[in-house]
């Protein structure tokens, strides 16, 4: 019957023919019968377990007194930093190939989210809008600097023209009248 002893069950009104019975013949047709029974596998029912699950995800029986490894055993600060710098990685990855940011700032940040700088995604695309308003601030004032470098040379320019040609002009009137003086 392919089970342990305390699987079967012997028909207690037939024990005189269960002990009369001495070949596997013979057994084999009192199960046939059905004076020797397999027992059925006792329920083990997981409802509760089931029941209660459900009630975890929801929070519930998980305070203090439930809790029996500690708080890196339950949920590792490994898998939380491996999460955490995928997340982070992969915004990068994305921000560079949409050229949000150039190669020399995806590096630069790159590393500073491996040495811990940014606690969350939120974090580091705030740190990218300062960094980028910087950037911007800074060529505007270069690209202001050079316009007024280049706007002072023409002036100059305009100014040492003007000299010259007033200049010249003294130089002739003053030959002029030299002309006018050697005539007389």
């Amino acid at each position: 019957m392919k089970c342990g002893q305390n699987k079967i069950w012997l028909d207690p009104n037939e024990c005189s023919m269960i002990s009369n019975s001495n070949s596997r013949q013979n057994v084999r047709k009192l199960i046939k019968d059905g004076l020797i029974i397999r027992k059925p596998v006792a329920v083990h029912s997981r409802a509760r377990v089931r029941k209660n699950t459900i009630a975890r995800r929801k929070g519930r029986h998980t305070g203090r007194g439930k809790r029996r490894g500690t708080a890196n055993a339950r949920m590792p600060e490994k898998i939380i930093w491996m999460r955490r710098m995928r997340v982070l990685r992969r915004l990068l990855k994305k921000y560079r190939e949409s050229k949000k940011i150039d190669k020399h700032m995806y590096h630069n940040l790159y590393l500073k989210a491996k040495g811990n700088s940014f606690k969350n995604k939120k974090h580091l695309m705030e740190h990218i809008h300062k960094q980028k308003a910087k950037l911007s601030r800074a060529k505007m004032f270069s690209d202001q600097a050079n316009a007024r470098r280049v706007k002072n040379k023409e002036t100059r320019k305009r100014r040492e023209d003007r000299i010259a040609l007033k200049k010249k002009e003294m130089l002739s009137a003053l030959a002029q009248e030299d002309e006018l003086v050697n005539k007389e």
